[in-house]
């Protein structure tokens, strides 16, 4: 049954986060809300936990899986980029991106698109996560939390812990949350390249 932890959208508790941050620590898999929808969340390397978030998901290994980081320096540990690039990126960051880059050696192999060796990024505007990110120290291995059949993701805080209470191990509510994932802009090729509309405005890569 996952543990329900009610968390202020704009100060989130510190005694709150820290019993997040260990139960991630601790192998768990969290639902979390960010500044466009709910995602599932865990550690980099929790193999179990990307299983189970396959699992959810029902995702193939073409999936991309993103690291959610809580500034540049964190970012730029995990992915290739360049001046150009960074700064298109930091144009619109924190924000409602996510953006695909080739992969550093940094990053499990397991989470690399096969043929593409490349992952998503992203850096949240998000109190709850950013307090998160903080305390982890560390990127969020991170999954919308868009369930099979469905066209839209949860929103609800109460809801997912209804459909997942045996899935998750714990759901983090803040309170409304975003009912649309993030824009996806795939850098891999060097060029934008808009391969989901979102919540960010998609407007600064279609040039």
């Amino acid at each position: 049954m996952a543990t329900y932890f009610d968390v202020h959208p704009q100060d989130p508790q510190p005694r709150v986060i820290s019993q997040v941050v260990d139960l991630v620590l601790s192998g768990g898999l969290i639902a979390y809300p960010t500044d466009s929808c709910y995602a599932l969340g865990a550690q980099l390397g929790n193999k179990e936990a990307l299983d189970r978030i396959r699992t959810i998901r029902q995702l193939n290994d073409k999936h991309h899986f993103t690291l959610v980081c809580r500034n540049f320096a964190q970012l730029g540990q995990f992915v290739q980029i360049d001046n150009d690039v960074f700064r298109r990126i930091k144009s619109v960051t924190p924000g409602s991106y996510t953006f695909i880059l080739p992969a550093t050696k940094e990053v499990p192999r397991r989470l690399l698109h096969p043929k593409k060796k490349t992952v998503g990024v992203r850096i949240p505007q998000n109190n709850v996560v950013r307090a998160l990110l903080d305390e982890l120290g560390e990127p969020l291995l991170s999954s919308t939390l868009l369930l099979p059949g469905q066209e839209e993701p949860l929103t609800q805080g109460w809801e997912i812990k209804d459909r997942l209470d045996h899935q998750v191990d714990a759901v983090i509510d803040s309170g409304d949350c975003g009912a649309e994932p993030t824009t996806v802009v795939d850098f891999s090729s060097g060029a934008a390249e808009i391969v989901r509309r979102g919540t960010g405005d998609p407007a600064p890569f279609e040039s």
